[in-house]
């Protein structure tokens, strides 16, 4: 795949990742949607944050910096359709404790320049490549307006991944591919190997 301008790339987010989700995570999410919408709104809030924060570290690149504001700006609104989302359901935001995905994509990332920028965007694209899948498994199987609000949330996943992966790829072209490999090889670990919370980026149960 040759690099695209930086910004978004014209290819599905399935593309990059290297392990489909198990269905026994989408049953045990349909089971328990209303713990995963909690974690779902911690997502939200979670994915604004790293946006900010590559803008702070990252002030020279003026045209990912600007486009980190509006995904930010964007991430936040996605928060409170979800907030209002468990407020029409009757589900109560609790302090969840926080799964394992982050955690160990952080540690899989290299923590120097000039690899930690490339990963920082390449962890990026697999988190919200993942986000459209999931989305999309569990739209048609959600009632009605949680269903409508999944279908539309997974139409956006998938434009931030390209605005992820379109940065990536002009950040290191020669070196990218390589780069995603080892990295999605991580984060379809985590996702298919059993997992003792249910949380959105699980593992299943």
């Amino acid at each position: 795949m040759s690099a695209p301008a930086p910004g978004g790339v014209a290819v599905p987010p399935q593309s990059i990742l290297a392990a489909a989700t198990p269905e026994g995570w989408v049953e045990a999410a349909v089971r328990g949607w209303a713990e995963v919408l909690i974690d779902h709104a911690n997502c939200e809030k979670k994915a604004a944050s790293t946006a900010l924060a590559l803008m702070f570290a990252y002030p020279e690149d003026r045209p990912l910096a600007l486009a980190l504001s509006r995904l930010a700006r964007e991430e936040l609104r996605h928060f409170e359709q979800v907030a209002r989302a468990m407020g029409h359901a009757g589900v109560v935001a609790t302090r969840q404790r926080p799964g394992r995905y982050a955690q160990q994509l952080r540690r899989a990332m290299r923590t120097s320049e000039p690899g930690r920028k490339l990963d920082v965007l390449l962890v990026g694209a697999l988190i919200e490549a993942r986000s459209a899948e999931r989305f999309a498994l569990l739209a048609p199987r959600l009632p009605g307006a949680l269903s409508r609000l999944y279908a539309d949330l997974g139409v956006s996943e998938a434009r931030h991944f390209g605005l992820y992966l379109g940065f990536a790829q002009a950040s290191a072209p020669a070196g990218w591919q390589a780069r995603l490999a080892e990295l999605a090889a991580t984060e379809a670990q985590l996702v298919t190997t059993p997992d003792e919370l249910l949380r959105f980026h699980s593992g299943p149960p």
